[in-house]
């Protein structure tokens, strides 16, 4: 039977009243538990029976916050009277000033609205390990629920500032040494702790303490100015082009210098205007679009289950083989990493050590985890290990014999129920398995560098892979903490498909004049982590160099070919991994343009010939977007159209997580459905008339701008998926 949702109370006979919110799975606050806790808390405020309340969530779980459908449909519609009131009334009056005291009992997580909700009651008792959190800034919001008001004067402005704008989760261990949790308590003991604690406040044993109108931990005018200079500083460098960073210090600020009151009136009428603003738009999209990539036609709804992957045998221990083996260790998965000889494999435990050694270092593992994780590795020789493992993943170059060859000997050395999988950025699955008869098994697992960190994993199938093997490595993706993206099989696949044209523009703007460095600094300032040049240098040139003809023999009628990379590892440059590209390496510090490059970009242009009139072309920073990313659009466009992706938010998702394309811009697809096909569609026209086939405009493009549809708008015609 499914579980009720909404607000129940019970009176004890010890006179305390148990609110309690039930809305699985992570109690959220819908519309309608917001209405129920307005009524169950007037309902106890005005019961003689009651003399104090408990608050707390069903299932051990307090609450996972505001219910994020809300805005989704807010954006859908358009209709702002979808939001639910969340007035002062509810956790300022109600809650608050409630006559009698209420006592938060926090299991598991609060966070956002519902870590709010424990703010606004005059006691907090915390079960061990509960994970507190105001992530609203995430999405684009500030917190809507006075918690830009009521956590500095609970933890200190220093802390509070922190833990908003970096969207930082803190344990109940340290809520309590920081004052915010009142007790800490085994589970089993929550509610009656609790009880007995609000009963105390009501009895005067314990202070009666309202949050909002304490000012004992915010310190000095001066001393707070001082620290939100600071918190000014940060956001311009965290979110220079995010405008929820800046509004939330605001609010703070008006709190501190006018009144927690005059602070919480402020924080509503931000928190309603930044709704329907673009980047909360992108921001929710992109929530949601990570989530339906778990929805798969006919793999994930045919009841299948998937198996158990107990042991996982790598090839190669390279770049991308270490950092796979890393990512599969840390999630307590046995591992088997093979080489071609001793030197080489010496080399990849060592790589798997020093990622481990990395995370260590940067406080995201334990030293005993890491040891553990570390000891699942067996490094081999030869196939006598790989009888009893679940999975195979490939990862060696982008060698098409090579890797024929190696399928061949796994599918005779391997059980019959092992996946085959290949870690090949580019290469056509078909090729890889066609000397095989294991056709159904063969699946590409596409891991992004670093692959113990970068968090998309492109699952690749082909018409003959089953929907069990998708499953199992969905399933395996989210066990090592990816999110999996099922995407169909063609060259270069979703995310290297759609951003080839990438690199190639940002080429040709340099072939035609425009300073690299330049280039790389307008991308960055749109939003991206590194330009297009000092992204390349860190792949390694080489591997541009080796995928280059790949891409030529499928796209090059749409191609634009410079001889740039050529030149630049000719001038003995292959960027970050000798030191030197575009860019000049050193450990300890930040990557400096190299100026002493311009020799090899001017024999670039001499071969290309391609300036108008021999001189420099002129273009705005807006012009140099658009000429990077609109060939990008125009190529998802394509991959759409073909029926790569299931829909179009999973390109959004895969570009986010796997080319760094900004979330607050939605992803590749709803950036471009905000800018608008038509105008996308006659920019790259006009383009294309200056400079040529590279920019024209695709199909699916020219009949969503004619047509006046979005990019994004569901395909009446069939997938091939």
């Amino acid at each position: 039977m499914a579980e009720k949702i909404g607000v129940t109370m019970e009176v004890g006979n010890d006179g305390v009243a148990v609110i309690t919110i039930s809305n699985p799975p992570v109690n959220s606050l819908a519309s309608s538990i917001i209405s129920g806790l307005n009524e169950k808390l007037q309902d106890a405020n005005d019961r003689n029976d009651v003399k104090a309340i408990v608050l707390t969530g069903k299932g051990g779980i307090f609450s996972g916050g505001f219910d994020l459908n809300v805005f989704h449909q807010v954006h859908k519609t358009g209709d702002m009277s979808l939001m639910p009131d969340i007035s002062f009334d509810l956790v300022g009056t109600l809650m608050e000033d409630s006559r009698k005291p209420i006592v938060a009992a926090v299991e598991e997580v609060a966070l956002g609205g519902g870590f709010e909700l424990a703010l606004a009651c005059h006691a907090r008792v915390a079960a061990p390990k509960a994970q507190l959190s105001l992530p609203e800034l995430t999405l684009g919001l500030i917190p809507g629920f006075g918690g830009t008001q009521r956590l500095p004067r609970l933890v200190g402005l220093a802390k509070a500032t922190d833990m908003i704008l970096l969207s930082k989760s803190i344990s109940s261990e340290e809520g309590h040494q920081l004052g915010l949790i009142d007790a800490l308590v085994p589970s089993g003991e929550l509610l009656s702790t609790s009880r007995k604690w609000a009963l105390d406040i009501a009895l005067g044993r314990k202070p009666f303490l309202r949050s909002l109108y304490r000012t004992d931990r915010i310190g000095s005018l001066s001393e707070a100015r001082a620290l939100l200079k600071n918190a000014r500083e940060l956001a311009k460098k965290i979110a220079p082009n995010m405008p929820q960073h800046h509004a939330c210090i605001d609010v703070i600020e008006e709190g501190i210098i006018h009144g927690g009151y005059s602070g919480i009136l402020m924080e509503g009428e931000v928190f309603k205007k930044l709704i329907p603003s673009d980047t909360v738009k992108a921001l929710i999209h992109v929530y949601f679009a990570q989530r339906a990539t778990s929805k798969v036609p006919n793999v994930t709804d045919v009841g299948l289950k998937p198996r158990p992957m107990r042991k996982v045998a790598v090839i190669g221990g390279g770049l991308m083989g270490s950092g796979i083996a890393t990512a599969l260790l840390l999630s307590n998965i046995r591992v088997v990493l093979k080489e071609i000889n001793s030197e080489y494999l010496l080399k990849g435990i060592k790589s798997v050590e020093e990622n481990l050694n990395s995370l260590v270092y940067r406080g995201k593992l334990t030293q005993d985890k890491a040891g553990k994780a570390f000891s699942l590795l067996k490094g081999v020789l030869d196939y006598t290990e790989f009888k009893d493992v679940d999975m195979v993943i490939e990862a060696v170059i982008e060698n098409i014999e090579l890797k024929q060859k190696i399928f061949k000997e796994i599918e005779e050395v391997c059980p019959p129920h092992c996946i085959l999988a290949s870690n090949t950025s580019t290469i056509d699955l078909n090729v890889i398995g066609e000397k095989t008869n294991s056709k159904d098994r063969i699946v590409g697992a596409h891991f992004f560098s670093p692959a113990h960190i970068m968090t998309l994993l492109e699952i690749v199938r082909t018409e003959n892979t089953s929907p069990q093997v998708i499953l199992d490595l969905m399933a395996l993706g989210k066990a090592i903490k990816k999110v999996p993206v099922v995407v169909g099989n063609c060259i270069g696949f979703a995310v290297n498909r759609t951003f080839f044209p990438y690199a190639q523009a940002a080429h040709m703007l340099v072939d035609l004049g425009v300073d690299l460095f330049r280039i790389d600094n307008v991308i960055t300032s749109f939003g991206f982590p590194l330009g297009p040049f000092q992204l390349g240098d860190l792949a390694g040139h080489g591997i541009a160099i080796a995928t280059k003809d790949i891409y030529a023999k499928a796209f090059g009628d749409r191609m634009f070919s410079s001889p740039l990379t050529e030149l630049l590892l000719k001038s003995g440059r292959n960027g970050k991994i000798n030191g030197r590209g575009y860019y000049i390496y050193q450990k300890g510090s930040k990557p400096k343009p190299d100026s002493s490059v311009l020799s090899v970009v001017e024999e670039s242009r001499k071969l290309t010939n391609i300036m108008p009139g021999g001189k420099p072309i002129s273009v705005t920073d807006e012009e140099i977007v658009e000429m990077i990313l609109f060939p990008v659009v125009n190529e998802a466009c394509r991959v759409l159209d073909e029926g790569v992706v299931i829909r179009a938010s999973d390109l959004d998702v895969a570009s986010v997580l796997g080319m760094s394309f900004p979330s607050y811009r939605g992803g590749v697809l709803f950036w471009a459905d905000t800018v608008g096909p038509k105008y996308i569609y006659e920019r790259l026209k006009r383009l294309s008339e200056t400079y040529g086939g590279f920019f024209k405009p695709s199909k699916y493009l020219e009949e969503r701008a004619m047509r006046g549809l979005l990019l994004s708008d569901p395909k009446s015609s069939r997938s091939r998926l």
